[in-house]
């Protein structure tokens, strides 16, 4: 696995990374690290890997855009040091575009958000061993819908991001496609956005793959 012995991971989004963590930092006992795919990484690296003692920190905020990541970086991410640092951020920079449509200033437009999203990989490589980032997804198999069409284009900017930088890229829309071929989207999340504890796990998988994370390693 590409986590090595005592890694303090950070991992910072929106809604879908924060689900109930402890604030100010989301660690510790109990349900410090909300019930999501970040509590379930947790628990298999836990689990799977005891030996490796790996810190999880979760430092999700629900409603965050790329620009209050932006605004919080200094603090949340690099004062606390991590190793790695994972980052799942672009779905409220699309979705206000379509709930707020007459509120242009939350809209965040996509060469924005690219210019943000590659200063903060940028700014933040010289100090960690590892950048994952996780593309934004919208739980609809349509590709023609509209909302699902610009989803895809802010996946394409973090997919080239990731490569730009030799960041490890997880495709959370093709994990989540994958599962729409036999199953309705309003059985993983009725609003397409926010999903149950089988979308966590499908997240929580998608991005372990990427760790390359053996689920039958002998402790």
């Amino acid at each position: 696995m590409l986590l090595e012995h005592g890694t303090k991971l950070v991992m910072i989004g929106d809604s879908i990374t924060d689900c109930g963590r402890k604030h100010p930092v989301g660690e510790g006992l109990f349900d410090a690290l909300g019930h999501g795919y970040v509590s379930l990484v947790n628990a298999l690296l836990a689990s799977g890997y005891p030996d490796y003692r790996i810190r999880v920190v979760n430092m999700g905020i629900g409603g965050n855009t790329v620009r209050d990541l932006q605004e919080r970086w200094q603090s949340d991410v690099l004062e606390l040091e991590p190793d790695w640092v994972s980052v799942m951020i672009g779905i409220n920079d699309v979705w206000r575009q379509f709930d707020q449509p007459l509120m242009r200033e939350s809209h965040v437009m996509i060469k924005e958000y690219e210019v943000t999203l590659r200063e903060l990989v940028e700014r933040t490589l010289p100090h960690v061993k590892g950048l994952i980032l996780l593309s934004p997804f919208y739980i609809e198999s349509n590709r023609q819908d509209a909302m699902r069409s610009m989803m895809d284009e802010y996946g394409d900017v973090v997919r080239r991001i990731a490569e730009d930088n030799n960041c490890l890229f997880v495709d959370t829309q093709a994990a989540f496609d994958s599962a729409l071929k036999h199953v309705y989207s309003a059985s993983i999340a009725l609003d397409r956005v926010h999903p149950s504890q089988t979308g966590h796990m499908i997240i929580a998988r998608a991005l372990l793959r990427a760790l390359e994370f053996d689920y039958v390693r002998v402790i």
